[in-house]
């Protein structure tokens, strides 16, 4: 996990798209295998072209439905048009960072029109498994700015400078890396070191396609952590099953063999619907592989969509 983040406050990085590659394929122990022997795929321009195929769409957010903070060109325009045709359209996606009616509103601002209902996040899925954990004391990895909605009922510390937490709380939450820091990071790994805890984490991405670069998100940290002190933490989000088991029980009795996972990573979403035994569409035109050659990438990795779509 070479990757770090710049000197700003909102963790943007330089970084390539072949050191983010190359950091996903580090973590790949980790990550949910997927047999694709034999496995190979066909392009197509948009989804409304494999509309008849299918009867649910999972759509991934950054990549798919937007890019930081616009929507991407006639994508709203398209998930109407799949909504107008009977289709279930789902948003699943990795942004724990934001509360839940903060990404209804970001969603309906940039022309969508989801039910609360139909956007699943790993921030959701998270809460959805903390169980008897619930009562624990938990270290906040998160953007005090965003606010504590969805969190209600925990007991919570952030996580900043402050060393005393670190060590006192019983285990941690690693939700939103906009403010963490290098030495942050520290800390956190030096507590862990001393006494392993629980890390339960919010996202499992690495990265995350913005307008001016990809911005680090807490995967990241949380590879690292694991690397250099032993604990191994519990991800929550795509490509692990517990979002689409989630996904699953908010869809209710479906074929899977007509419901297609439609994201821009590799890593995450095709992984991760592989995994879930249903289709994938990769986005080749916007998000992580925007501009770059997405065949290599696929057969580096071994990890096979069944469609490439150039736009969503």
């Amino acid at each position: 996990m070479g990757l770090c983040q710049s000197a700003g406050g909102d963790n943007l990085s330089q970084i390539s798209i072949e050191e983010a590659f190359d950091a996903y394929e580090a973590a790949r122990h980790r990550l949910p295998s997927a047999d694709a022997t034999g496995q190979s795929f066909r392009r197509v321009e948009t989804l409304e072209d494999v509309a008849d195929e299918f009867d649910v769409f999972l759509l991934d957010a950054f990549g798919v439905l937007n890019i930081g903070e616009t929507a991407i060109p006639g994508t709203p325009e398209r998930v109407a048009n799949l909504k107008a045709m009977g289709k279930r359209v789902l948003v699943v996606s990795n942004a724990a960072g934001f509360p839940h009616a903060a990404l209804i509103e970001k969603y309906t601002r940039l022309g969508y029109d989801f039910a609360s209902q139909d956007v699943i996040t790993s921030r959701a899925t998270l809460l959805a498994n903390l169980d008897l954990q619930r009562e624990l004391h938990w270290g906040l990895m998160a953007t005090p700015s965003t606010g504590l909605r969805d969190l209600e009922g925990l007991n919570l510390t952030y996580l900043e400078e402050d060393p005393t937490p670190y060590d006192a709380v019983d285990g941690f939450l690693m939700i939103g890396s906009a403010a963490w820091t290098e030495a942050r990071q520290a800390l956190l790994e030096s507590a862990l070191s001393k006494r392993q805890r629980p890390v339960l984490v919010g996202n499992p991405d690495i990265v995350a396609p913005r307008e001016s670069g990809f911005s680090i998100e807490p995967g990241l940290f949380a590879h690292r952590l694991a690397d250099r002190t032993g604990v191994v933490p519990e991800f929550f989000g795509k490509p692990f099953g517990n979002i689409f088991d989630l996904a699953f029980k908010r869809l209710g009795s479906i074929d899977k063999s007509r419901v297609l996972m439609v994201g821009d990573s590799l890593h995450t979403d095709i992984l991760g619907a592989n995994a879930a035994g249903i289709a994938s569409a990769l986005v080749s035109g916007y998000g992580f592989f925007a501009g770059h050659d997405i065949e290599t990438a696929i057969d580096k990795a071994g990890i096979v969509p069944d469609i490439i779509v150039s736009r969503p």
